[in-house]
């Protein structure tokens, strides 16, 4: 069994932004009712798994989810701010929606995880992926088995740092845990909630 299949990656719970459509970037916004619950019980799963070791994004989204994990399993969270999501740059606090009217073949770029894509004013994708591969590399370097509490965009950006096709895992489900293997996490059941769009 390779290192990679000792890192485990959870996307955080639902927020009020995922569940309307909104870019949230790297804004501090907590998780929903829903997403509480979602942390819960992906708490639960988590807790089946023998992790030795607890990641977070500092974001508050991701850790009042690891906050959750950690009162079942007993790890304290490890932050670490190359896991945040996506700088949204222009477009942070903007509706899907809008955006899509407003700009169209950005828009398109974004949900189809264009490996040239860069948010107007933000981060690109291929800037993402340099800093998570890095946070990565060091946690492989650590206590493992691992839980890496992150987002949507992070995940995609993970994954496609280990040679996952740019589009396969654009659309990762809130409270997902997915493998950091490429082979696995394509036939991981991911549980969680709804595929809401990252943001």
């Amino acid at each position: 069994m390779g290192a990679d299949s000792l890192v485990y990656l959870a996307r955080h719970g639902q927020t009020e932004y995922n569940d309307i459509g909104r870019f949230q970037g790297q804004q501090q916004i907590p998780l929903d009712e829903t997403g509480r619950e979602q942390a819960r019980e992906l708490a639960a799963r988590a807790a089946t798994y023998g992790f030795r070791a607890l990641w977070t994004s500092p974001l508050l989204r991701a850790r009042e989810t690891a906050d959750a994990i950690s009162a079942v399993i007993g790890l304290e969270p490890r932050e670490d701010p190359r896991l945040v999501e996506t700088d949204a740059g222009d477009w942070t606090d903007c509706f899907f929606a809008d955006v899509m009217a407003q700009s169209p073949v950005e828009f398109a770029a974004f949900a189809s995880a264009d490996p040239a894509f860069a948010f107007p004013g933000g981060e690109s994708f291929a800037q993402q992926e340099v800093r998570v591969a890095a946070a990565l590399h060091d946690i492989e370097q650590t206590a493992l088995p691992a839980l890496v509490v992150c987002h949507g965009m992070t995940i995609r950006a993970a994954l496609a740092t280990r040679g996952a096709p740019p589009d396969e895992f654009r659309r990762i489900p809130n409270a997902a845990i997915v493998p950091l293997d490429v082979a696995a996490a394509e036939g991981a059941e991911l549980g969680g909630g709804e595929a809401t769009m990252p943001s």
